[in-house]
């Protein structure tokens, strides 16, 4: 009797599926052992064969599923041979990998930190919410507010009537005023407890610096300044924002750690509406922390809102932005002519703002102001993705422009090829003939 030949098992080669790849950062090529993985300027891998040893590291490692193991036919029937064998392993899972699986899955919900001055909440928090809601029916799990400050119960019905249907409330007179050490323990203290396993905050000052700061505690992942949420099939949080200085939009994943953590601009995510009457549970705890442990101490608050002449474009319903194209400061008083015909604003893209044309505060994109208006009309601006992210948002763009090639098209939903100088003055002109006749009639 003739013992039988054993056959060696193929690994395959390594490929990359079109339009799956979501520039999540070069995780494949980090994790390739063999360095036959480089990145082209879109982010994308490209592979090089003779270099695969089919190990299937990039392939694991990638969160967009964009890699695939692919076979030529005659590797195909060494697998058909095996198969007829009985000798193709299942897939082994270390001990390791069984404790991280583990882990993970005792996390449950979806938190939204309600960030609040003087007991009045910042709008993206509600933002927030509303985004919260979906990740939170996708995930099957609850959508949670955490409510940190002094006297400041009402915050939690508020949060209900926004979509939340529970609330977590530390009431203390030491929360009274943002300080990073007491909310930074407090909040912390609250996830070690409760284990969320998405955690969204605002995008500002505050939710900048104490969003950093959980992150570091509880050694998680934190992706900043996205624009975009959803889950993936393995609960995975799909966090899109800029990537590599504005050029491309990446989607990150923190596929191995809990809470996945999210910090997102005021006017990014739509107002969700707003049910009075709605109820929720409200959990009450308390942090022991003495006031004399803190280092920090506020002596005085000083507000920094604007006088009655500030113009504040997040909150804007009309935007007339210029953009390099409006040559010289001077020109920007003929979309303030527009503008004001609207009831709207002027605003302006970096170009602009960094030739001194117009005040920072007016810069929409990714380095100024996030806006919503019901119309954005985007003058001799090009479209960088810099200032895309800071408008795409809008119900309605209207791009002016003299290249029919540029980028602001792609996203305009009226788009007008032309000299912006005779363009923007004939709309203008066109208004205020339509408010004549109606004052007529």
């Amino acid at each position: 009797m003739t013992e039988q030949k054993k056959i060696k098992k193929t690994r395959g080669k390594v490929r990359l599926i079109e339009g799956k790849c979501i520039a999540c950062g070069a995780r494949c090529q980090s994790s390739c052992p063999v360095d036959g993985i480089e990145m082209n300027a879109q982010g994308e891998p490209e592979i090089e064969l003779s270099k695969c040893i089919g190990c299937v590291k990039c392939v694991k490692a990638c969160p967009g599923k964009a890699l695939e193991i692919f076979y030529t036919p005659e590797e195909l029937e060494i697998l058909a041979a095996l198969a007829a064998q009985g000798n193709l392993p299942d897939e082994e899972v270390d001990e390791g990998e069984k404790q991280r699986r583990e882990l993970l899955a005792s996390y449950r919900g979806v938190w939204v930190f309600i960030e609040q001055t003087e007991g009045e909440a910042a709008r993206v928090s509600w933002e927030l919410l509303g985004k919260g809601a979906e990740l939170a029916e996708n995930l099957g799990v609850e959508l949670c507010a955490v409510v940190l400050g002094h006297q400041v119960e009402h915050l939690c019905a508020e949060a209900f009537s926004y979509g939340a249907t529970k609330a977590y409330l530390l009431d203390q007179p030491v929360f009274r005023y943002y300080r990073t050490d007491p909310y930074l323990d407090a909040l912390c203290y609250l996830i070690d407890r409760y284990k969320p396993e998405v955690v969204l905050m605002g995008a500002t000052g505050l939710g900048r610096d104490l969003a950093g700061a959980v992150a570091t505690r509880v050694k998680t992942g934190l992706t900043a300044d996205c624009t975009g949420l959803d889950i993936d099939d393995k609960r995975n949080l799909m966090q899109t924002r800029p990537a590599f200085g504005g050029n491309i939009m990446a989607t990150i994943m923190c596929d191995k750690f809990r809470p996945q953590m999210s910090t997102v601009r005021p006017h990014v995510m739509p107002m969700p509406e707003k049910t009075e009457g709605r109820s929720g549970e409200i959990i009450r705890k308390s942090f022991a922390i003495n006031e004399a442990d803190i280092f920090t101490k506020v002596l005085e608050v000083i507000s920094d809102k604007k006088g009655k002449d500030h113009v504040d474009i997040a909150g804007a319903e009309f935007i007339v932005s210029g953009g390099r194209g409006m040559m010289a400061k001077e020109n920007f008083a003929m979309l303030k002519e527009l503008a004001d015909e609207l009831g709207g604003v002027v605003g302006a893209s970096r170009s602009a703002v960094d030739a001194g044309w117009m005040p920072q505060e007016r810069q929409v994109g990714q380095t100024g102001k996030t806006v919503r208006p019901k119309i954005y009309i985007a003058c001799g601006i090009s479209g960088a993705i810099q200032h895309l992210v800071g408008m795409q948002d809008s119900d309605m763009v209207i791009a002016i422009n003299r290249d029919r090639e540029a980028p602001i098209f792609e996203v305009a939903s009226y788009g007008i090829v032309g000299d912006l100088f005779q363009v923007v003055p004939a709309i203008t002109e066109r208004l205020r003939e339509l408010k004549q006749v109606n004052c007529n009639h």
